[in-house]
């Protein structure tokens, strides 16, 4: 019998986890490489599981790939056909196996799962993700070279339902309900038996898919440099009597031994069925229909069917604000749509530009639109930076990858990039579906219209539409070519997309932007409109000159304007909006 025919009339019971158990032996060596060093020992593990319950058991292979184990591709093979020989002696037929790859081995997947099937596997598990993304078009590969090898995939999450990547255990499931290739889908790791209880409890699960649940022992602590699990034993298995209505695989993850698994033999009913034909929760309908009630937060609405403006103010280095008040001031009275404040623009410290919009929305009353950029904070810092604006009233985001910290600072300041700018959106999306349903946020994303291969930036911009960006900015323009492109571009997208415009104030600032800024192309005919020998003011008129210039070529296909203004001046803010 196959697995799939088994877990339609029964419950199937897993093993706990191998590594933890492995390095509470005492063992001076990384528990996969006793797949070639040490495969006594491997069998040994799987025998005690198996011989307390277990019906499906894991090859000792989660870790097993040429970085961990510093390996070529040659030893990598034997050591997980070792791996996979161990598992099948110690079951002797008497469990199910699934062999397993675990995130650090995303770079060899290929490789380790047509190892796998060329060896006769018959169900692959992938355990403790963050993100489906890197997994799919492995699973997609592997159906390609034997339909029936049944897929598992298992994620960690947190105690609040959230992997490291920020994706909710919901929008976990609602993904892999929608793919045809996964077979079983559930949780391992992260998270007590209690936490997972309730994630559980609170999300959709769907029909059509075997539920997996393999918490850990507890929540570990660091005993003289050791980590410890509790010796909680029948805890966790009473708590895991009552996941097991949510779950037809259930077992252990880090901390849980062959005792835990004894006592969830000892203490749950694996007679009974799929639950799929139980459960009540199962539509996976992701709530995300926007009226227009809904979206009385976005900036545009109201004023489609004009140009829209977007101003980008700078927020200060010190604590002087006067001349962006100032200028935020007048803005307010010339039917700007939104003032937007740029996130530390180039990895250089500048005030918070949630704190700054809120300070400008509470005093003007304009609508405003922080940048959130991806580098400074990891996805804990983001999700309360932006429930924090949430609160606060502020609806409308710009969503970045950001710059990266100069190098002259990369000593002392490092980056973070939990996210980029798609996957931060795709967090956002899920804020929207599962917190702010009845008043959602509205976010927008950049385009780089000087990427080589436009296609490329077309199909990015088609990933963050997907990923609810509702508009689209685009940095400064000014070469005739790049027109062109962002004419392109806007004929095969569909969200509004504001052109960028900002003045050159000098010539110096003209060749810094030339030769400094990434992505901005400043021609040479637009150099030469600058002169060492002009007034402050005769280069501040050539500049806005330019940027009318750019206005007039853009016109015909510009849903609107993305003005930065250099400095806060009002004088060139005034210069614009007229």
């Amino acid at each position: 019998m196959n697995i799939r025919e088994y877990l339609r009339h029964n419950k199937l019971l897993c093993d706990g986890a191998f590594g933890t158990y492995f390095n509470s032996m005492d063992i001076d060596m990384l528990p996969e490489r006793a797949n070639t060093e040490a495969p006594d020992t491997v069998r040994a593990i799987h025998g005690e599981y198996i011989k307390n319950g277990a019906g499906l058991i894991r090859t000792n292979t989660f870790a097993s790939c040429r970085k961990v184990l510093n390996c070529n591709e040659d030893e990598l093979k034997a050591n997980i056909l070792s791996a996979l020989d161990c598992a099948k002696s110690a079951s002797e037929g008497k469990a199910f196996i699934a062999c397993d790859i675990g995130p650090d081995c995303i770079e060899d997947a290929y490789l380790i799962a047509d190892t796998f099937i060329d060896a006769g596997a018959d169900i692959i598990l992938f355990e403790t993700f963050a993100d489906i993304a890197p997994i799919l078009p492995v699973i997609k590969h592997i159906k390609s070279r034997k339909s029936d090898v049944f897929i598992i995939t298992q994620f960690c999450v947190n105690q609040y339902g959230y992997t490291e990547a920020g994706i909710s255990a919901s929008s976990v499931m609602h993904m892999c309900a929608e793919n045809e290739y996964i077979d079983a889908a559930g949780f391992n790791c992260g998270v007590g038996p209690a936490h997972l209880l309730n994630i559980l409890k609170d999300i959709a699960l769907p029909k059509d898919k075997f539920i997996t649940a393999l918490p850990n022992a507890s929540y570990p602590s660091v005993v003289q440099d050791r980590t410890v699990y509790l010796d909680n034993i029948n805890y966790f298995s009473d708590i895991m009597s009552r996941v097991s209505y949510y779950a037809d695989i259930v077992g252990g993850c880090c901390g849980t031994n062959p005792k835990h698994i004894k006592a969830l033999k000892d203490n749950i009913d694996f007679s009974a069925g799929h639950i799929g034909a139980e459960l009540k929760n199962s539509s996976l309908k992701p709530s995300g229909n926007i009226s227009e009630d809904n979206r009385r937060g976005a900036f545009f609405k109201g004023n489609e069917g004009r140009k829209l403006i977007a101003v980008e103010l700078d927020p200060p280095k010190d604590g002087d604000i006067s001349a962006l008040m100032e200028t935020a001031n007048y803005l307010k009275t010339r039917n700007v749509d939104v003032i937007t404040f740029a996130d530390s623009p180039s990895g250089r410290t500048r005030a918070d530009s949630v704190l700054m919009s809120i300070k400008v929305a509470n005093e003007t009353g304009i609508k405003v639109m922080p940048h959130i950029c991806c580098r400074d904070k990891n996805a804990i810092a983001i999700g309360s930076h932006v429930l924090g604006a949430y609160i606060n009233g502020i609806r409308n985001f710009l969503v970045i990858t950001g710059d990266p910290v100069p190098n002259t600072s990369r000593d002392n300041v490092k980056g973070v990039f939990n996210f980029d700018s798609v996957r931060l959106m795709q967090y956002l999306k899920i804020m929207n579906d599962e917190s702010f349903s009845e008043d959602r946020l509205c976010y927008g994303g950049a385009i780089n219209y000087a990427r080589a291969n436009i296609e490329i930036e077309i199909g990015r911009i088609r990933q963050k539409t997907e990923a609810g960006a509702e508009f689209f900015l685009t940095q400064p323009v000014y070469d005739d070519k790049d027109i062109e492109a962002l004419r392109y571009i806007r004929q095969n997208i569909e969200r509004p997309m504001l052109v960028g415009i900002m003045p050159l104030v000098s010539l110096r600032n003209a060749n810094f932007i030339k030769n400094e800024l990434t992505g901005i192309n400043v021609p040479d005919w637009a150099i030469k409109r600058f002169s060492q020998d002009m007034t402050k003011e005769e280069a501040r008129l050539a500049g806005v000159s330019i940027a009318e210039e750019t206005m007039a070529k853009t016109e015909d296909f510009a849903d609107g304007y993305y003005f930065t203004i250099p400095f806060n001046r009002l004088a060139t803010a005034k210069a614009l909006i007229k």
